[in-house]
């Protein structure tokens, strides 16, 4: 029987240490982004002038979005790495099936919807009912919907209509649409996650998957509500940047799969699962937006974006997996090496 009182059993193991992750986490990731701000404003001022930032915060707000998604994977203790098929036939769809044509652009969106939804409920079966490896069966579900994004689109790009590039890429009171949905999306996420039983529940399934099932919490059924979630956000995200590039090619996704784990990771969620840290997430996707355009400023060749990215992943794992207190314990105490003193022949 799944109940509050069962998950209450399990909340004391999962709160265990949780305040402080979340501190370490959200301090870590809110400093790091402001000295960034400052370096960037000292180093590069370009990075940071009005245009630059308006610019950017679009597609930061399209990686807090994909970078939710993956965060919910990640709480179940897996990974996803359909991000790219994921985005790019979101892209595809709604970017192909209007051809231009605003009044069905509805219709398209829809499509989109249940493309994700399939997927997301296919990567669930594989991983939570039939306990295939999150890596495998999501790396062949990429495979399939880029499939479906070559069948759809022969490779070929195709403008976005206005009506969708207004509602992406335009801005209300100076805001882009882009971050407002961003907000959003983090609000439902956070809400659901945070402030229900059933997110109680999802976390605590995540956090320890023996005792979660001891209890008779439903661990397959949130596992694959964690994957379909995940979809409609990355369909949200792909769709938003359709809008916001106007022309999108069919592999515009490929390059949202790494960021996406990198800022769940500098947001403080653990890889192995547990409590996920939405706010931190997205300020994480700021982060690493700006660090892309500082790179940029300095005039850095733009291929050097994934060895930045991939750096600031390994970063955020050592900072959070690394026993660091441990470390400097057994290395501060260590003996100093070298000849035995002599003692003096006066």
């Amino acid at each position: 029987m799944t109940d509050a009182t069962s998950t209450d059993r399990l909340r004391p193991a999962v709160a265990r240490g949780s305040r402080f992750a979340t501190a370490k986490g959200a301090i870590t990731i809110v400093v790091s982004t402001v000295v960034l701000f400052i370096v960037s404003a000292i180093v590069a001022p370009s990075s940071v002038s009005g245009g630059v930032i308006a610019s950017m915060l679009p597609f930061a707000a399209v990686l807090a979005i994909a970078g939710l998604g993956q965060m919910l994977v990640v709480q179940q203790g897996g990974i996803d790495l359909s991000v790219p098929g994921a985005m790019s036939l979101a892209i595809v769809v709604v970017s192909h099936y209007p051809n231009g044509d605003d009044s069905r652009v509805l219709t398209a969106v829809l499509i989109a919807v249940a493309y994700a939804v399939a997927a997301g409920a296919l990567n669930g079966l594989l991983v939570g009912w039939l306990g295939l490896n999150s890596i495998i069966a999501t790396l062949g579900t990429n495979a399939l919907l880029f499939g479906a994004v070559l069948g759809i689109s022969n490779g070929i790009p195709r403008s976005t209509t206005r009506l969708l590039s207004d509602v992406a890429a335009g801005r209300t009171l100076g805001i882009p649409h882009a971050a407002l949905f961003a907000l959003a999306a983090l609000l439902v996420v956070a809400v659901l996650t945070k402030k229900t039983v059933a997110g109680r529940r999802f976390t605590a399934i995540g956090a320890n998957r023996l005792a979660a099932r001891a209890v008779g919490l439903r661990v397959r059924s949130h596992h694959t509500l964690a994957f379909i979630w995940a979809q409609l956000l990355y369909c949200l995200a792909g769709i938003l940047l359709a809008g916001i590039t106007a022309q999108p090619t069919a592999f515009q996704g490929n390059a949202y799969l790494l960021p996406s784990v990198a800022v769940v990771v500098l947001g403080g969620t653990s890889l192995l699962g547990g409590r996920g840290f939405p706010v931190s997430t997205v300020i994480a996707a700021l982060f690493l937006t700006q660090l892309d355009q500082f790179v940029l400023a300095l005039g850095v060749p733009f291929a050097v974006q994934t060895l930045v990215q991939a750096a600031a992943l390994a970063g955020g794992v050592a900072l959070y997996t690394v026993n660091w207190a441990a470390l400097r314990a057994r290395f501060g105490s260590r003996p100093a090496s070298g000849p035995a003193a002599t003692p003096s022949s006066a």
